[in-house]
């Protein structure tokens, strides 16, 4: 049985640490919680955590020094920073030192939940990306056999379905124009006819949808173009 992803939530305004506890407990998570730095390195040492919940301003050491700890010992657990100073530069740095995004206090639950799933879907596409292999849905992508299975079964595709397929998964959740398809998977600058991306598009649905008139996996952006989404998550 697959185990619910683990969070640490690291905070010394324990009523923030009790509403995410809530929140991430009631979206299937389990949690753990530290209340300063030095606790939250100490626990880090002895466990293993699937993502961590990190305030800035922590007693002891800083979330600052705790990233830079973390990121010094080759430990790239996801880091989601907290933080109260709503100035680019608490941002910038955040990013630069290792944390993987940031959230601005006061937040919402539904916006801290959003954020952590996001994070994990990327940290879980980049893992399996390094393994050759990618499993969304139901659908599981072997990049270098150029094998695709659906349920276990395996699906036929041409090539150019399969590269534009692994296009769409390796941009998950981000709108793509007809444009960007003809440059990065067909390789040329296009400014005529674009129907070509249509056609391959109508051809991936046929293959991997359960309905091609209500897609779950190629979502229709009218008047932009077409976005990769995982129904299952």
């Amino acid at each position: 049985m697959e185990m619910n992803p683990k969070i640490l939530i690291v905070d010394d305004e324990r009523a923030i640490v009790t509403l995410l506890k809530y929140n991430l407990e009631n979206a299937n998570f389990s949690t753990d919680e530290a209340y300063d730095g030095e606790v939250a390195l100490q626990k880090l040492e002895k466990n293993n955590y699937d993502l961590i919940i990190l305030d800035v301003m922590l007693p002891k050491k800083d979330g600052i020094e705790v990233v830079k700890t973390l990121r010094q010992k080759k430990d790239n657990t996801p880091i989601l920073m907290l933080t109260a100073i709503n100035t680019e530069f608490d941002k910038v740095l955040a990013l630069e030192i290792g944390a993987d995004d940031y959230l601005t206090k006061p937040f919402s639950p539904r916006e801290s939940i959003a954020r952590v799933k996001a994070i994990l879907r990327r940290t879980k596409l980049e893992t399996a990306r390094t393994n050759s292999i990618l499993e969304i849905g139901q659908l599981t992508i072997n990049s270098e056999s150029y094998v695709v299975t659906k349920k276990g079964q395996q699906l036929s595709f041409t090539k150019k379905e399969f590269e534009l397929l692994l296009f769409l998964v390796n941009h998950q959740d981000i709108v793509l124009s007809r444009e960007q398809f003809l440059n990065k998977v067909w390789g040329f600058e296009f400014g005529g006819d674009t129907r070509i991306v249509d056609v391959h598009i109508s051809r991936l649905r046929a293959k991997i949808e359960e309905n091609v008139k209500n897609p779950q996996y190629i979502k229709t952006i009218h008047g932009l173009g077409y976005k990769f989404e995982d129904p299952f998550t």
